[in-house]
């Protein structure tokens, strides 16, 4: 028998795609639901142990002394410009700086204080425009500052928090910026509806037209005659894509929607997960966190009790703790973390805000489809991912923080 050798050729490199895919056959399901994808996974995800991707740490920022522009209060969130620069906010400075792509320390951008281009306390997010222009919220001072690439101050926009709370803002990997309004409750005059949008914000500061509606979260309520904070009560989380598809679900269960920019919905994807009640103890270590965090900041002893009053706590912890899109347009899903399961030494060093979320994160391909888990470094928690980058606020054992860039390795 003659061997033909094209033939024999085309087998063997069949052969080979087949031996090197690898990879579990996914087993969930997909179906249609009047017109909408339904994606329903099984807790196992397509990964194989060689296939999943890992994270490689490609820089550090930070320091605990020396150079005051390598160290940081309290880190807010992270912005990143065309030529890889960072932007880091550092709510307790109060002001921005400025990295390269290196993690040298190139400059800083505001200062304290009212005047132009100064921030109010409290400004945590940085917004990069096209162009790299930069804005800064600062709700203090009810505006929104802008600064040229270079950090020189541009002019401020007016932001009318009467007409609503930024929440939440969000820019996509290309520059589209989007906020997250809530209605605000004021005296003598009618109650909001419960409702938050999402709208897309100019690169002038102002805002544009809204491309969703959302029901308002309750771990935060300012509507009453004392404020209330219900923790681990049911909250919508979201993210916008480069398309402006917008992914939108409530944290109580483990579903996830997929809208189009005129918010209809078009999938919708789920996976299994077991609901984990709060208890006693949860409650006690979560108070303990509060009272520490409380004290630092200068809150007597004595009024402990009566802030303890205005903390509630729902019946069951969260399905997910936050969501984003990420490399390749998988979507990366952040699992809960729970206080019980940490060792008394790693409770000593707990940050509810930062930790709430566990460093295992769920990552979906663009259609849904479970892959398998991505673990982050402990005490790291991600403020933007961009491309293979991570960029996130990482913390030692003496609550120093830190400013890292992670680089995504696929298996």
């Amino acid at each position: 028998m003659r061997l033909n050798t094209k033939a024999f050729g085309v087998l063997l490199s069949l052969a080979l795609v087949a031996a090197c895919s690898g990879g579990s056959q996914w087993t969930g399901t997909v179906t249609d639901s009047a017109g909408v994808t339904i994606v329903t996974n099984t807790a196992e995800g397509t990964w194989t142990e060689a296939e999943r991707w890992t994270l490689e740490e490609e820089i550090r920022i930070g320091s605990v002394e020396g150079d005051l522009n390598y160290q940081f209060g309290q880190v807010g969130t992270i912005g990143v410009d065309s030529k890889g620069a960072l932007y880091v906010s550092d709510i307790q400075a109060q002001q921005i700086k400025v990295y390269s792509v290196d993690g040298g320390f190139l400059r800083t951008i505001g200062r304290p204080g009212a005047g132009p281009g100064e921030l109010g306390p409290g400004a945590a997010f940085v917004l990069l425009a096209p162009g790299d222009t930069l804005l800064v919220p600062d709700i203090q001072n009810r505006r929104i500052n802008r600064y040229a690439p270079d950090g020189t101050n541009l002019e401020s926009v007016p932001l009318e928090v009467e007409k609503g709370i930024p929440m939440q803002y969000n820019v996509t990997p290309t520059g589209t910026m989007t906020v997250q309004v809530r209605p605000l409750a004021l005296p003598d005059r009618p109650v909001p509806d419960s409702v938050d949008a999402i709208v897309i914000l100019q690169p002038s500061g102002t805002f544009a037209d809204t491309i969703f509606k959302l029901p308002s979260g309750g771990t935060i309520n300012l509507g009453g005659s004392t404020p209330e904070l219900n923790l681990f009560s049911p909250e919508p989380l979201w993210d916008v894509t480069d398309s402006l598809t917008v992914l939108y679900g409530m944290n109580n269960d483990y579903r996830i929607g997929m809208y189009d920019r005129d918010g209809s919905l078009e999938r919708v994807f789920s996976k299994p997960f077991e609901q984990t009640q709060v208890g006693d103890r949860d409650k006690e270590l979560i108070f303990s966190f509060l009272d520490r965090a409380w004290t630092d900041a200068g809150v007597p002893p004595a009024v402990l009790p009566q802030l303890h009053n205005i903390v509630h706590f729902g019946e069951f912890y969260p399905a997910f703790s936050s969501f984003q899109t990420g490399y390749r347009g998988t979507i990366w899903v952040q699992q809960i973390q729970l206080p019980t399961d940490l060792t008394d030494e790693e409770m000593e060093q707990f940050n509810l805000i930062e930790e709430s979320g566990s460093p295992d994160w769920d990552v979906f391909d663009g259609d849904g489809k479970y892959l398998g888990v991505v673990t982050m470094p402990s005490r790291f928690q991600p403020r933007i991912l961009l491309g293979d980058k991570i960029y996130g606020v990482w913390r030692d054992e003496l609550d120093v923080q830190y400013v890292m860039r992670l680089r995504i390795v696929e298996g």
